[in-house]
């Protein structure tokens, strides 16, 4: 399986943010559309990735600040201060478990897609999850119809 294949089956719509972008309207799209990251996009070129990590740390981070002083909302900072900038990327060639690997030894959530310098997607940890579970489930179906008296599972998930 390939990151392609990951996301052509996706049903999420892809949501760019500007670097300049303030860090409220940022939170409020990812809670009110249930994401977990936003790419940043400079000119139609990828510029870092957002996500809830990032948002958790610079929280802490200005809370700690607070006990030692007044600081500028939080609310007042831009998403270029705060995302990551370098975030690992994908290809849509890339095969699923060197992904995962990716993902794993950069413990990075979420994953731009890029191809010819085009944004394509973000891949998510869940969606590589989802993936193979699905994957592996019809593996398995497809072994049992192949033995044929198999017992069936108590339990089945589908």
């Amino acid at each position: 399986m390939r990151v392609s294949d990951i996301l052509r089956i996706q049903d999420k719509a892809l949501y760019t943010v500007a670097p300049d972008t303030r860090l409220s309207e940022c939170v409020i799209t990812m809670a009110d559309q249930d994401i977990g990251s936003l790419v940043v996009m400079d000119r139609h070129i990828l510029a870092g990735l957002l996500t809830f990590s990032e948002v958790i740390r610079v929280l802490a981070r200005r809370q700690k600040e607070l006990r030692q002083g007044p600081t500028p909302p939080v609310a007042e900072l831009r998403v270029s201060h705060v995302m990551n900038p370098e975030p690992i990327v994908a290809q849509p060639d890339m095969d699923l478990h060197v992904l995962r690997s990716l993902m794993v030894s950069h413990h990075q959530s979420y994953i731009p897609v890029v191809a010819r310098g085009l944004l394509q997607g973000v891949v998510s940890f869940h969606d590589v999850a989802k993936a193979v579970h699905e994957q592996q489930s019809f593996e398995n179906r497809m072994l049992m119809s192949y033995i044929g008296d198999w017992p069936a599972p108590e339990h089945a998930v589908r």
